[in-house]
């Protein structure tokens, strides 16, 4: 990426500095958010309790899209709610990996099965309360509202519900896959946005996770965030605890970037130098979390910063044909390492 591109010329009309006065050294340094007490403690609480859940998957076969065959699935999540979305599975073969595929704050009208590589299974879960699936269920479906929702306590904030929905769409594929005689599948996590910042949260916790890619992803270092004005649902946020400051202790519980300091997977984050909409010192905080060899033999962080992001540039469709084909090739790498480490 070139020192400073001229966002001046590409975004003459936007209200907001997308840098917001970080250039690629400074985001490079970012820090991720101190831990709170507890927080460990609490996210695998949540956790044990998720995993011993049936999923009861039922799905409704839609048709093939490339080398899938796709279904609408419905299947219970946190809080008892049956929540729907689309499964992709191998036309084929068996699967040899999972994905579980988040989503931004738009949610999502369809399946996109870009990062998706042949051989890999695939739910798409649609967030609670998002999208055209799961409009206003279990939370509102504005994201400015949802982002809030229930941000009272932690046990009922919307970003930590989001992340335990997680654990049981994998379940759910899971179920789906050994259906089909395919045991023993490892799972992997892709998330954009909002779905990053999920991602982040729950993939740190989930044995049963090899690896993720987190695209601009969103939550991470609240402090940062709360700091600036922005035009996605981090300003919803940082109205919300301007008004109610104690919703600032519940935040702490759902930074992206302290999760992201329990990743023992291969992570790839794939950042913008430039975002109104996720302020990229965010999203370098969760990329500057993943612990290096040292810290997690079979983790390892790769990084990819792109001129921007939640925006068009000159370029974007090459960088993100390169982008898909990068994530392919880290999935097949965090399971063959994953293989090798059960030999």
């Amino acid at each position: 990426m070139p020192p400073r591109p001229p966002y001046d010329r590409w975004y003459p009309d936007s209200p907001i500095d997308g840098t917001f006065g970080y250039d690629l050294d400074g985001l490079l340094s970012v820090r991720p958010a101190d831990e709170p007490e507890g927080f460990a403690r609490l996210w695998r609480e949540w956790y044990a309790a998720a995993r011993t859940a049936p999923a009861d998957a039922v799905l409704e076969p839609l048709g093939r899209a490339g080398a899938h065959d796709v279904s609408r699935v419905t299947f219970t999540a946190a809080d008892g709610l049956r929540l729907r979305g689309w499964v992709g599975l191998p036309a084929t073969d068996l699967a040899r990996v999972g994905i579980v595929h988040g989503h931004g704050y738009g949610g999502r009208d369809f399946p996109d099965l870009e990062r998706v590589p042949a051989d890999a299974a695939v739910i798409f879960p649609v967030a609670r309360g998002l999208g055209a699936l799961n409009a206003g269920l279990g939370a509102p479906p504005v994201n400015v509202e949802h982002v809030v929702h229930g941000i009272d306590d932690v046990g009922t904030y919307a970003l930590g519900r989001c992340a335990v929905d997680l654990w049981h769409a994998g379940t759910a594929l899971l179920e789906v896959l050994a259906e089909t005689g395919a045991d023993d599948v490892p799972l992997y996590h892709v998330g954009k946005s909002f779905g990053g910042g999920i991602a982040a949260l729950a993939a740190p916790w989930d044995d049963r996770v090899v690896g993720a890619t987190l695209v601009v992803p969103s939550f991470g270092q609240h402090d940062l965030r709360l700091a600036v004005r922005c035009l996605g649902s981090g300003e919803a946020v940082r109205r919300y605890v301007a008004e109610h400051p104690e919703a600032r202790e519940v935040l702490r519980y759902s930074d992206a970037s302290v999760a992201a300091r329990h990743l023992r997977v291969p992570v790839r984050v794939e950042a913008a130098a430039w975002d109104t909409h996720v302020p990229p010192q965010g999203q370098l905080a969760i990329a500057s979390a993943v612990p290096g060899p040292d810290d997690a033999p079979d983790g390892g962080l790769e990084l990819e910063v792109y001129p921007a992001g939640h925006a068009w540039y000159p370029g974007l469709r090459e960088d993100e044909a390169a982008a898909y084909a990068a994530t392919h090739d880290h999935v097949r790498r965090a399971v063959e390492r994953a293989a090798r480490a059960v030999r």
